[in-house]
């Protein structure tokens, strides 16, 4: 591990991972590798009900990481890998603020109750998000616009802190590459710097997963219907 991101979801994370990997600092772990992943999910559940994670298998195969849930635990991480880099993406926090309440803070909402327990690893994720990040870091009070800046901007006061200077990049992605590459010691890219995860495109997709979760069991249960209708026919 290189590179630790420390920056909460939607500060640029999504385009923040396309940089580094373009820089050839991949594969970059983010909250997307989670998805992909059941055994993560698993072990995100575990840390969020208090069971210890194996850092260094968990993270095997990657050269950084950004956003949540791994920015959480940023300082575990720092002591896991002590040779590592902090990255801390930050941006405007009243933009934040409402960027955050109408994507991710909505996701959970996405995965209809009966999917969580019909898949697992669907309730175990939900489960996750809700421990993990809107009731450890936010402690239950997200919807509290002013109490979820001040958390915001105390995070970024604490991270401050506690990494020393010489490690530490406290960057937006408006800066570009530069900053970016000479905090990394790498050549500056002829390409433009990666804008990624427009609020737009994660609502239409949220706006998708309704509709399917929705009617999805119906469509099924005409299919089946149709199906059983087909062999008692034929069986006539």
């Amino acid at each position: 591990m290189k590179v630790i991101g420390s920056g909460f979801g939607r500060t640029g994370t999504l385009s923040m991972k396309t940089a580094l990997e373009e820089l050839g600092l991949g594969p970059c772990y983010h909250m997307e590798e989670v998805l992909k992943r059941p055994k993560h999910i698993r072990a995100w559940h575990d840390l969020a009900h208090g069971r210890p994670v194996d850092w260094q298998t968990l993270f095997q195969g990657f050269q950084a990481t950004v956003d949540f849930p791994a920015s959480i635990v940023y300082k575990e991480l720092m002591a896991a890998f002590p040779e590592a880099k902090v990255i801390h993406t930050i941006r405007d926090p009243e933009r934040w603020y409402d960027s955050t309440y109408e994507t991710i803070y909505q996701a959970e909402r996405v995965f209809p109750g009966w999917l969580q327990k019909v898949v697992k690893s669907t309730g175990r994720f939900v489960d996750m998000q809700e421990r993990l990040i809107w009731q450890r870091l936010f402690e239950g009070s997200f919807e509290n616009r002013q109490r979820a800046i001040e958390i915001f901007e105390q995070y970024t006061e604490d991270v401050k802190r506690t990494v020393p200077a010489d490690r530490l990049l406290i960057f937006q992605a408006k800066e570009g590459w530069e900053p970016l590459c000479r905090f990394l010691g790498v050549p500056v890219p002829d390409t433009p710097f990666p804008h990624a995860n427009e609020r737009s495109v994660m609502l239409q997709r949220f706006r998708i997963m309704r509709l399917v979760w929705r009617w999805g069991p119906v469509v099924l249960a005409g299919l089946f219907a149709v199906g059983l209708y087909w062999l008692l026919s034929r069986g006539g």
